[in-house]
């Protein structure tokens, strides 16, 4: 009862926006809406990672200890969105840019965007899965296109042009899955369904799923912003509101990234974990590399923090493929830290880009002067991506960089650790320039409101204490998530 309980407050929340008559009425449902998601979301995480599986709807709902994890994120990054939101979105309201209509649109689409993430994360049914990830683009797209400007609107169809393309290779690795398993089991209503598939993975035919795994590498890594599949994202993060910036690059990429997960673990039964593991190890250090050049020469910030977003999604990509309980912690721990301090980089470029009326780099200067809170936040947040101590990242980076070299891929680390201090360079120059250069224009020293200053601290908050102490319930749930990736039920 519960999911779907969970799956109905997103929906209700967008579909109450849209038909609210006064803006106030519209914010206060937005937040309504996403702390009843967060603690939903966060109570059905916790049954699960306390009593195990829940399941529903003959076999066609499943939440385990992975989808879980991923569950519990994207509740807490949307929560902390759609709290950014009510002051972003509001002073863009009061600055004219978009109508009230527009705002109320805004957030229907913005909750069923939230809901379409849910129901990839509950689905047993790969099938269903693959409709849900479609579905996340068909909702973000609106998002990415809001403004309807002709930038925009060309990135919102770029979006949905190369994802769709991605999305159909994801389609084909499904149905040679689906082919597969029937040669096993049968036409069975359940021959699609993740738990079937595992339990009959040694009896798989290799090859098919060795061709499945490709497409599915493909396909799911456009979507998840793998190089060098990745061109869609600096366009959309770049123009979309900052708060869907956020959403996007902070659990969009990781449900496309779930999808390949589940066919990894599959895979693995089917051929033993190296072949699907080398190809993730592969893709994930090309994806941090192709990231250094973009960075070194970026002008915008917004699509800074998108090939950011290239490069840590590659390192949780690498961190999969090292594997071993070691790689696997890693990678998730990543995937966790990641979600935070991504989110709170692009409220910081909200902030910034409203304030400056740009997103050009070199426009924006003095921040820690002009902005007391927002630059200060700014300085933080760019040490955290960049995988300087004592921020969140670095723990996790530290660890997958351990697993890389406890596991004998000497090559694999070294090169590893040359790219991302590469990207720690590159980054920080950018952004010393901004926080700490002269502004000479006109602009009043404060920060725009209270909502998009208050709502920096929290991010900031899990990106301070994740990077000196792993709690222990965290440390439990990793342990159930990295459980499940080496192929536990």
């Amino acid at each position: 009862m519960l999911p779907f309980v969970l799956l109905g407050i997103p929906a209700a929340t967008g579909l109450g926006c849209l038909l609210a008559v006064r803006k106030r009425i519209v914010h206060v449902l937005n937040v309504l809406g996403a702390t009843g998601t967060l603690l939903l979301g966060l109570f059905t995480a916790g049954e699960v990672f306390s009593r195990g599986p829940v399941t529903g709807l003959k076999g066609l709902l499943y939440i385990d200890a992975l989808s879980a994890f991923v569950l519990a994120v994207v509740a807490l990054v949307s929560f902390i969105a759609a709290l950014y939101t009510v002051g972003y979105m509001g002073r863009e309201e009061e600055e004219g840019i978009i109508t009230e209509k527009q705002l109320s649109r805004y957030y229907l689409w913005f909750h069923f965007f939230v809901f379409t993430m849910l129901t990839t994360l509950m689905a047993n049914n790969l099938g269903v899965v693959w409709v849900a990830i479609e579905a996340t683009t068909l909702a973000s797209a609106l998002l990415v296109g809001f403004y309807n400007k002709e930038t925009s609107l060309e990135a919102a169809w770029k979006y949905i042009i190369i994802c769709t393309v991605g999305i159909t290779f994801a389609l084909f690795g499904t149905i040679l899955a689906y082919y597969s398993s029937v040669r096993v089991l049968g036409e069975a209503s359940d021959a699609l369904n993740w738990t079937t598939l595992l339990k009959v993975a040694h009896q798989l035919d290799p090859k098919l799923m060795k061709l499945s795994f490709v497409f599915i590498l493909i396909g799911y890594g456009t979507k998840a912003g793998l190089a060098p599949m990745h061109t869609w994202l600096p366009d959309a993060h770049s123009q979309a509101p900052s708060p869907v910036s956020a959403v996007l690059s902070g659990v969009l990429l990781n449900c496309a990234l779930y999808g390949i997960l589940r066919f990894h673990i599959i895979t693995s039964g089917a051929l033993g974990p190296e072949y699907s593991s080398r190809l993730l190890l592969i893709f994930g250090l090309l994806s941090v590399g192709l990231a250094i050049p973009f960075i070194a020469v970026q002008t915008d910030f917004k699509r800074l923090l998108a090939y950011s977003s290239v490069e840590h999604m590659g390192i949780i990509a690498a961190g999969l493929g090292i594997g071993g309980r070691l790689g696997f912690y890693g990678a998730m721990l990543h995937l966790f830290n990641h979600a935070v301090a991504k989110s709170l980089m692009f409220f910081v470029a909200g902030n910034l880009t409203q304030k400056y009326k740009t997103r050009k780099i070199a426009r924006i200067r003095g921040a820690v002067q002009t902005m007391p809170v927002t630059g200060v936040v700014l300085l933080a947040g760019t040490f955290a991506i960049s995988g300087a101590p004592p921020f969140n990242i670095f723990v996790s980076e530290f660890t997958i960089a351990s697993a890389a070299l406890k596991q004998g891929y000497f090559l694999a680390s070294v090169l590893f650790l040359v790219f991302i201090a590469l990207i720690f360079a590159g980054i920080t120059y950018h952004v010393s320039k901004m926080a700490f250069g002269s502004y000479y224009g006109r602009l009043c020293r404060g920060e725009l409101n209270l909502w998009t200053a208050a709502t920096l601290l929290v991010p900031m908050v899990f990106v301070l204490v994740m990077g000196v102490y792993v709690p222990p319930f965290m440390d439990s749930i990793l342990g159930q998530v990295v459980a499940v990736l080496n192929g536990g039920l």
